[in-house]
C-alpha cells in the first residue's frame, strides 16, 4: 500500500483499478480493513472501495456492523446522526455501511431498482 499511494490519482480505467483494489483486499485483515486500505490510497475512492469491498463481502462475509446500521435505519427506523451517536460512530462511516447494506440486500433479494 505505502508503494502504491504517493504515485497513484483518479484514473477512470480498469488496468489501473482493479489491481490496486485487489492489492488493497490482499494486504488487509477483514472487510472494514479492506475499505480503509482502498480509501487510503486515493484518487477515485468510490470506485476503489467498491471494487475492493465487493471482494472482501466475498470472503469474509457481511460484516456485523452493516447488519447492525441496516436494523437500526430500515427496521428501527433511526435517522443516520441518531445511529452515528448511538454507534459513536462518524455519520460519514453510518452513510457508507447503510448505502453497502443496501446493495447487498438488492443483490441478496435480487431486487431491481
Amino acid at each position: 500500500m505505502d508503494e502504491i499511494r504517493p504515485f497513484y490519482h483518479h484514473v477512470e480505467s480498469c488496468q489501473e483499478t482493479v489491481p490496486e483494489a485487489i492489492i488493497a483486499f490482499l494486504e488487509a485483515g477483514d472487510f472494514e480493513d479492506t475499505v480503509r486500505n482502498a480509501v487510503s490510497i486515493g484518487g477515485d475512492t468510490d470506485t476503489l472501495a467498491a471494487i475492493a469491498g465487493s471482494i472482501a463481502e466475498a470472503f469474509y462475509g457481511v460484516p456485523e456492523e452493516l447488519r447492525e446500521v441496516a436494523i437500526l435505519s430500515f427496521f428501527q427506523e433511526l435517522k443516520q446522526r441518531e445511529i452515528a451517536e448511538l454507534l459513536q460512530i462518524k455519520l460519514s462511516l453510518v452513510k457508507y455501511r447503510i448505502g453497502r447494506a443496501k446493495e447487498l440486500l438488492i443483490k441478496e433479494l435480487e431486487v431491481e431498482e
